[in-house]
């Protein structure tokens, strides 16, 4: 049995530009809009 590998779609960073290529991406939603922070924006994110 060969195991498949599912291509998640890319995702962009909102803040850097980054893509998911590169760094991993989290999801988050602000005022019900769903919007994608990579890992090394999110410390900004928080603490603003």
């Amino acid at each position: 049995m060969a195991s498949e590998k599912k291509e998640a779609p890319e995702l962009v960073c909102a803040h850097c530009g980054t893509s998911s290529e590169l760094t991993p991406i989290l999801k988050y939603v602000h005022q019900g809009e769903e919007k994608n922070v990579c890992v090394h924006c999110l410390p900004m994110l928080i603490h603003g």
